[in-house]
């Protein structure tokens, strides 16, 4: 039933997209604090404990009240849980008026104004931005956000429910990604920062559990685009991002489209307030995140249209993949 899940999430969240601010987003936000505030003693065992409660506990959560509706209720509860479930954690909507609205200033030549909403949109400096770094940035955020608020949730959550664990995945999922990223910034905000062995577990943990769905993304993006081209960026050129994960799917995305990306960070103009969103950030912005570029075309406004129809395509990848393989089981 993962497929029918799946699509009927897809389908809400185009029609009705769930609000940036809105009170589940906020109640996750709040036990990632909780959790971190009571749990992070400094001491490695400490922090994976803290790690474990924040991500693990609502995977736990979503899957009891998963089987509890299927032993209780039926399997069309069950489905419409694994639905909400989706609904919140996996969405285009979450993102991409970013990328929308950026699209369209570049269209309208107001690069003024693309600059300004790439920096409202990463929390960077990009005031003094040529044209083409615009969009390669606008490029490598959204399609990195694509993979990690879709394509990576679509997998954690295929994987574990084919064994029966429901919605598990797509929280756990979701989880790791948010507080990897809340705990980093801690620091940088008012209250008790988060101390070095919980941010590195919790690093750890995200770089593990990122793993397969990243070389899935790769790998769909590379079968939905130029395939060969693809193939050999992700072999020879993925190792030049600071982020192994992060480094993959780029140098995917860098052959499937044929366009350079890679090269000059941005710089994060102030410490992103990262307890206000769940949104996910997409490249993480260090001192020494200068990347050596991946061969390729200069970034044009033309890509952009042409990464849109990439996402598109994988998504429907996806789901016939899925479709089939539902299909199988109810034949078989």
């Amino acid at each position: 039933m993962s497929f029918f899940a799946i699509l009927f999430a897809l389908l809400l969240e185009q029609v009705r997209p769930l609000a940036r601010h809105n009170p589940i987003h906020g109640a996750l936000r709040a036990w990632a604090r909780w959790s971190s505030r009571n749990l992070d003693a400094g001491r490695p065992h400490h922090g994976w404990i803290a790690w474990g409660v924040a991500t693990v506990g609502p995977a736990v959560a979503a899957l009891a009240i998963h089987w509890a509706l299927l032993l209780f209720v039926g399997w069309p509860a069950a489905v419409v849980w694994s639905v909400a479930v989706l609904y919140v954690t996996l969405g285009f909507r979450q993102f991409s008026h970013h990328f929308t609205a950026i699209r369209d200033a570049l269209d309208a030549g107001e690069e003024d104004r693309a600059r300004e909403l790439l920096a409202q949109w990463q929390q960077v400096d990009a005031a003094e931005l040529p044209r083409r770094e615009i969009v390669r940035h606008v490029i490598e955020y959204s399609v990195l956000a694509a993979h990690r608020h879709v394509f990576g949730v679509l997998t954690w959550f295929s994987v574990l429910a084919a064994f029966g664990f429901g919605p598990a995945g797509a929280v756990l999922y979701r989880m790791s990604e948010f507080v990897t990223r809340y705990w980093r910034h801690r620091t940088s905000q008012q209250g008790q920062p988060a101390s070095e062995a919980l941010q590195l577990a919790a690093t750890r943990a995200w770089a593990v559990i990122d793993w397969l769905p990243a070389r899935i993304t790769a790998m769909a993006f590379a079968i939905v685009g130029s395939f060969e081209e693809a193939i050999d960026c992700w072999r020879h050129h993925a190792q030049r991002f600071p982020n192994d994960n992060d480094g993959v799917v780029l140098a995917a995305t860098s052959g499937a489209v044929n366009v350079r990306l890679g090269g000059e960070a941005l710089r994060s103009a102030f410490a992103p307030n990262s307890s206000q969103t769940f949104s996910a950030a997409s490249v993480e912005l260090s001192p020494d995140g200068d990347t050596e570029s991946t061969p390729g075309r200069e970034a044009e406004p033309a890509h952009l249209r042409s990464i849109v129809g990439l996402v598109w395509r994988s998504v429907v990848l996806w789901m016939v993949l899925l479709a089939l393989l539902t299909l199988a089981r109810l034949l078989g």
